[in-house]
């Protein structure tokens, strides 16, 4: 089975699409309804949300090139941390073979680590990560003032795990 290894791909996201992004968050958090909060993060989060989703579409060719794979969408998600979040590391499920976590903004630094590596992402860029089988999180606790950032999720056509197509 082919799998991903991780890295970093700088500027995923556009300029246009940041500005687009960081405008609907804000606008999410500004509503107030409709989120959940994530029980592993303790902060407000939005599962299958319609533009995120888009994302998984438009992002595909891109996310494809990237890990050498032909990929099925599976789902989007995205959280915004708040002061006091956690993420222990931890391993997604089947439907997280290939997965995407982009900056769309952040105020202040709280790295990924993966396979005990330490990694800061820049708003735009992302990181690309076998999520079901490299354990990743969050050190510590966040200390800062916010962080929105979207996960994108594919599995590999030709894999195991081609039945988590579009979250099913």
């Amino acid at each position: 089975m082919a799998t991903v290894n991780f890295k970093i791909i700088k500027n995923f996201l556009k300029k246009e699409e940041l500005e687009i992004l960081q405008k609907y968050c804000y606008n999410k958090l500004d509503e107030n309804k409709d989120y959940q909060i994530d029980p592993q993060s303790f902060s407000p989060s939005w599962y299958k949300d319609p533009l995120m989703t888009s994302l998984l579409d438009i992002k595909l060719p891109m996310v494809e090139k990237e890990s050498n794979l032909k990929l099925i969408p599976t789902y989007a998600y995205w959280r915004y941390y708040i002061c006091g979040a956690t993420l222990n590391k931890h391993l997604d499920r089947p439907a997280c073979e290939v997965s995407i976590t982009s900056c769309i903004k952040k105020y202040d630094n709280w790295p990924l680590v993966i396979k005990n590596k330490t990694i800061e992402l820049n708003e735009g860029d992302a990181l690309l990560y076998d999520g079901y089988n490299q354990k990743h999180g969050r050190p510590g606790v966040y200390k800062g003032d916010g962080m929105a950032q979207v996960f994108l999720h594919y599995v590999n056509k030709n894999g195991p795990n081609q039945n988590e197509a579009y979250d099913k």
